[in-house]
């Protein structure tokens, strides 16, 4: 979804790909580039770099494919290891989410210790992130992303990936609360208040440091104004006016509750509006 990540992750492979490429060695003759290639025994430092090469030239699905031919054929060797976080990478790279995440917790299993695995960890949550669709569709991938990269932020605060995980957490909280607001609005729509004012509550008190706050406030003041319930709408709309004095939401539920526009700076004292603080 985001440029930004597709950089930091390109980065991090460079420094992976750097520490195996001082180990390469030369000679190396090229696979066909059939997808039906049959791999044969080879030396584990010629498939590797055979998959590096193909990497770099985008031929993703052959280097997938031979990153995991050198785990399979050479299962003990440090290659191997290096080799099943790059054909991770490698589906990431081409779109194969699933098979990334396979590869990741495959990864994340065998080896938990491994200095990579912050890498794997947050490398698993741009595989969900870069799934996540309008707040039309069901958001069960955002809230996988959301797990996920929380968990880069709480168990290697220190890592590289820790900020970029941090900035997409929030990019993933602000995205469910406005699945929340479509479903409100939707109730709303159809005249089914208590429902709108459900998931308007939810935004309110799970959501709070969102963007939607203060239109959840303002639909919240519409709901009850609906139900003719006026002491919750006024509340409601006095919270609003408290926290997002300068929006026009606050505007909106101010004419709704009294009939006229919000009074100038120094009107606002001792009114109900904000009476209650």
């Amino acid at each position: 979804m985001a440029q930004d990540s597709v950089i930091v992750v390109r980065q991090a492979h460079r420094a992976l790909a750097l520490v195996i490429a001082t180990a390469s060695l030369a000679g190396c003759s090229w696979f066909d580039s059939s997808t039906d290639q049959t791999f044969t025994e080879q030396p584990v430092e010629v498939l590797y770099n055979r998959a590096l090469d193909d990497l770099g030239r985008q031929e993703y699905k052959l280097a997938a494919k031979e990153f995991e031919e050198v785990d399979r054929q050479h299962p003990y060797s440090v290659w191997a290891t290096k080799a099943q976080i790059m054909a991770a990478f490698t589906y990431y790279q081409s779109n194969k989410y699933d098979d990334a995440i396979i590869a990741l917790d495959r990864f994340i299993q065998l080896h938990p210790g491994h200095r990579d695995i912050p890498y794997a960890y947050y490398l698993k949550g741009l595989c969900f992130y870069e799934q996540i669709s309008d707040v039309g569709r069901d958001q069960r991938v955002t809230q996988q992303a959301l797990d996920a990269l929380s968990e880069v932020v709480t168990r290697f605060p220190d890592s590289p990936y820790a900020r970029d995980a941090r900035l997409k957490v929030e990019l993933c909280i602000d995205h469910l609360a406005g699945k929340e607001m479509s479903i409100g609005r939707y109730y709303q729509k159809q005249q089914q208040y208590v429902g709108a004012i459900n998931r308007y509550r939810i935004v309110i008190e799970r959501y709070q440091t969102t963007t939607h706050v203060p239109e959840a406030l303002h639909r919240l003041v519409e709901s009850y104004l609906a139900l003719g319930v006026q002491n919750e709408a006024k509340e409601t709309a006095a919270v609003l006016g408290y926290n997002f004095p300068g929006s026009d939401w606050y505007q909106d539920s101010y004419f709704l509750v009294t009939g006229e526009g919000t009074p100038a700076p120094e009107e606002k004292s001792g009114g109900w509006f904000f009476g209650l603080f």
